[in-house]
């Protein structure tokens, strides 16, 4: 199990992502688009924004996103936790305690790149994605 701080950003993720891994001497990460994935319903013109990318920095995996296109975005509050584990009970049983009092945003279910993967914000504000890994 982990807890991976997911950052976002505004349109320039793919700048920053390749910034940070040249600052701590890594390879080129790969980044998935929204465009790639055939479930996103965005609007044109977004198809090359950041859906996901990750570097290993230190023994921690750091997550980059760009804000989902129409979505509010606003700087200092562009961040989430990501709980990732190979434990599909412990996933649903910390969603289920965490959507209490919160705004689920997509409920655990299989995506084009998780077998069981969902997003909610707590009742703190703070948002929670949740992502099986075998």
């Amino acid at each position: 199990m982990s807890l991976n701080p997911y950052l976002n950003f505004d349109g320039n993720t793919r700048e920053v992502a390749l910034f940070y891994a040249s600052v701590f001497g890594l390879e080129e990460p790969t980044i998935l688009t929204f465009g790639s994935n055939p479930e996103s319903n965005i609007p044109p013109g977004t198809e090359n924004l950041v859906m996901h990318t990750q570097l290993k920095i230190a023994g921690s995996t750091l997550m980059f996103s760009d804000n989902f296109p129409g979505r509010p975005f606003q700087q200092g509050n562009n961040f989430s936790l990501a709980y990732v584990s190979s434990d599909k009970e412990a996933i649903k049983d910390a969603f289920d305690k965490l959507k209490q009092g919160g705004k689920v945003e997509l409920e655990l279910q299989e995506t084009t790149w998780s077998p069981y993967y969902g997003y909610l914000t707590d009742k703190y504000g703070i948002g929670w994605q949740f992502n099986y890994e075998s």
